[in-house]
């Protein structure tokens, strides 16, 4: 593939630093090599020795001094180099992707770094890009400063409906402007707000289309450990279908290790993310080192059946979370609302069937019924409409919460609709 047409003007502009080509040099330098070109501190000076990390199950994690030098230090743009290696091996067990070979790995500032720099690649101002409608919020907000137009696609209970979207490439490629889309932006598991998960005829579907208008697809996938199927029934990821190279898929440790530690990685075709690793050179230098070292322990502490047995309680803790928020949704929101089964993740998308907009209900007037959740026009293109829905979280509460938190909820609704028969 051509990757040079999808790239946008900054992205195209962008050049490698020479001072970081440099340290191509300190590759299994010689000994008698004087480095005289370092701009970084002296590890010798940094007041920490050693770090040790308890873990859950009561392993303890070492860093040693040598791992210090490294996790306290600038490194490689593209991530620490034990990291890199294990990510890969990891890409390669789960997705076995069918161009493995002309792909790379770059570790990211956590998936939505990833994922804002490949926007801003890709993306010029009034450029289109397509989307799911609802969408992922702050992928929005990302877009925002691009400036760019949406193709935004309905949703089904599977997410994004292939019909409609070869409906609407086929209306802009038969517009007057013909100004196609370069980008496609999708959440295929546990999409976040609806928790809706494509099956696998319906990737293949969309994977049909984006090569028949010759679309990237950007594959976020934060939630893809936190499906509740066994994970050899988890429908084939985009990247792992990917035979024509046109595909980046964005994961995450944030939810499933720890949001703090801000590591991620993006996979896809070597010439995109030689342009990203560009942008993480002029902008972070390197992602936080010390988390990726210790992500990087952690792994080899685990191995593949720690890794695996560890997403497995995952997966039953919330899973047991979704049944306890059906539960309190049934209890006392049945007649109210309407929601579909989420098959991962951790969001439950409600649809208030009496209310015409959930946006001045929730935010003027749930805090003084004691229950918060996200008006449903937080996650459209367009918030000046009335928007009928709502996303709740049920990751951090507990059953009991969930219950009381329905409740509340419940009462909240039935007063607002009370005040819209009023004002009619």
């Amino acid at each position: 593939m051509n990757y040079s047409k999808y790239l946008s003007k900054v992205a195209a502009r962008r050049k490698p630093s020479g001072i970081s080509d440099m340290r191509k040099y300190l590759v299994n330098p010689s000994p008698s090599l004087v480095w005289l070109g370092s701009g970084m501190p002296n590890p010798t000076q940094f007041p920490f020795r050693e770090v040790t990390v308890g873990l859950n199950d009561g392993e303890v994690l070492h860093l040693s001094q040598d791992m210090l030098s490294s996790g306290l230090q600038y490194g490689p743009t593209p991530g620490y180099a034990p990291l890199v290696t294990q990510l890969k091996a990891m890409v390669e067990r789960h997705h076995s992707p069918p161009r493995w070979s002309e792909s790379n790995l770059l570790v990211t500032v956590g998936a939505q770094d990833g994922v804002s720099k490949a926007f801003e690649m890709l993306l010029d101002p009034g450029d289109y890009v397509v989307i799911s409608d609802p969408c992922y919020s702050d992928a929005l907000c990302m877009l925002a400063s691009l400036a760019p137009q949406y193709l935004a696609i309905e949703n089904d209970d599977e997410g994004m409906v292939p019909a409609n979207l070869r409906a609407a490439l086929k209306l802009a490629a038969n517009s007057e402007e013909k100004r196609m889309p370069k980008a496609l932006y999708l959440v295929p598991n546990a999409s976040n707000p609806t928790g809706t998960t494509m099956g696998e005829v319906r990737r293949r579907e969309i994977y049909a289309i984006a090569q028949e208008y010759d679309l990237i697809i950007l594959e976020d996938d934060p939630y893809y450990f936190l499906t509740y199927e066994e994970e050899q029934n988890i429908p084939p990821s985009f990247l792992s279908l990917d035979i024509d190279g046109r595909v980046l898929r964005f994961d995450s440790f944030s939810k499933i290790v720890s949001a703090g530690l801000r590591v991620a990685f993006v996979t896809g075709p070597a010439p995109l993310l030689a342009v990203m690793e560009l942008h993480l050179q002029s902008s972070v230098i390197c992602g936080p080192m010390f988390s990726q070292v210790l992500v990087s322990e952690l792994l080899r502490e685990w191995g593949e059946e720690g890794f695996s047995r560890h997403t497995a309680k995952l997966r039953i803790f919330y899973k047991n979370q979704r049944d306890a928020m059906l539960l309190a949704a049934s209890t006392h929101l049945t007649g109210l609302c309407e929601w579909t089964v989420p098959k991962g993740g951790i969001f439950l998308w409600l649809k208030v069937v009496g209310v015409k907009d959930t946006g001045p209900m929730i935010i003027e007037r749930g805090i003084t019924k004691n229950v918060i959740l996200i008006p449903g026009k937080e996650f459209v293109v367009d918030s000046s409409k009335p928007n009928q829905f709502m996303r709740a979280a049920f990751s951090c509460v507990t059953p009991e919460q969930m219950m009381k938190g329905m409740e509340n909820l419940a009462s909240l609704i039935r007063e607002e609709i009370a005040l819209q028969n009023n004002q009619a």
